[in-house]
Formats: structure tokens, sequence, C-alpha cells
């Protein structure tokens, strides 16, 4: 099989997940695996701070590796975590929401999201939007971890058939089970355009 020349370098990975651990082991040990894969491709992490969940166990894992972890978090959010041990280079406390993202999007190179609440799902659509709007040409992709994402798919091609989202969007999306994998798409990903808005 003829093997893809990477487009771009993935130095910096914003990586949205779960504050909690969810009910099932396997999501535990895909974050481990992502980590790790991470560590040895040299890809700091930047992601929400706060110690806790699955975030916690993503920053855990890198801990005593090469690679930097930076945790951005709103004080209002810190406030609430600052008696967790936390395992960053470096935390950025910052004053909202608004500020948590425009910096951890502006320190990344691409995004990812693994299994998460409301809070992931909101912050992995956005920088889905920023790419569709040219805010960012980025990779963003999903780390299906179990099935996770599979009703999110599901919604988002249902969207595009009702005629509310390009298939062309949608087809920058990365998604796969498998770590290594998602890593190699992301470094591999062809540089995306702003799309057109329909008049």
């Amino acid at each position: 099989m003829e093997q893809k020349e990477p487009l771009r370098i993935i130095k910096n990975l914003c990586v949205f997940c779960g504050s909690s651990n969810g009910n099932n082991e396997i999501y535990h040990d895909a974050v481990v695996t992502l980590a790790q894969a991470m560590a040895q491709r040299s890809i700091n992490l930047v992601y929400g701070g706060g110690g806790r969940g699955l975030m916690g166990i993503m920053a855990a894992t890198l801990r005593d590796t090469p690679v930097s972890v930076t945790g951005i978090i709103p004080t209002k959010l810190y406030d609430m975590v600052k008696h967790i041990a936390h395992d960053e280079d470096e935390l950025l406390i910052v004053s909202d929401m608004h500020e948590h993202k425009a910096i951890m999007y502006a320190r990344s190179d691409a995004f990812i999201a693994l299994p998460g609440g409301i809070g992931t799902l909101e912050e992995v659509m956005e920088a889905l939007t920023w790419l569709q709007l040219g805010y960012h040409n980025k990779p963003v992709g999903l780390l299906n971890t179990n099935g996770y994402y599979d009703k999110l798919l599901e919604f988002l091609n249902h969207a595009v058939a009702s005629g509310f989202l390009q298939q062309t969007l949608l087809e920058t999306l990365i998604v796969t089970a498998d770590a290594s994998r998602l890593l190699e798409e992301l470094s591999t990903a062809a540089l995306i355009l702003p799309l057109k808005i329909e008049q």
C-alpha cells in the first residue's frame, strides 16, 4: 500500500473529553492508548485542565513522558477542582469559556473528541463550525471508542439529508476507533478551504 506523505505537522493536539470516567473500562483504556500514541509521536496535549475523569487520566498518563501538557481552564471551573492534583506542565486560568476555547484553538494544530458529555460535544462541534467558516484550517476528528459517537454520526448524516449540513464538511470529520490511525489521519489530512455558504 502506498504510504501517504504527511501534509501537516501535528505538534500540539487539542483533546476534548469527559470530566467523568464513564461506566465502561474501555473508555479509560482508550484514553491511555491515545496518550501513549501521542507520546510516541512527540505530540503535546492541549486540554481543558481540571484533573478529573478522562481528562485527568490523559494528563496523568503523559506526566512522565517527554511531551508537555497544557491545561486551559476558566476561573469558575478551576475554583471547583483546585483541590484535585494536577498533572499539567502549564495551567492557564482564564476568565471564561470564550477565552478558554479561543486559546485552546489558537495553541493547537488539530482537534479530537473522545467520549464525553455536552461540554465535549459543544467544543468539538464548535471546532467543526469554525472550520466551516474559515476561522481555522485544522483537522477535526472523533475517537469513536465503543461506537460512542455512532448516534451523533447518524444525526449528522440526517442533517445532510435534510439539507442543513454540507456533505463536504461532514467528509472532513475524521472518525475511527483506533488511536494510532486517528493521529496518522490527522497528519495526512488534506488542507481544507473554507466552505462556500449557499445564498
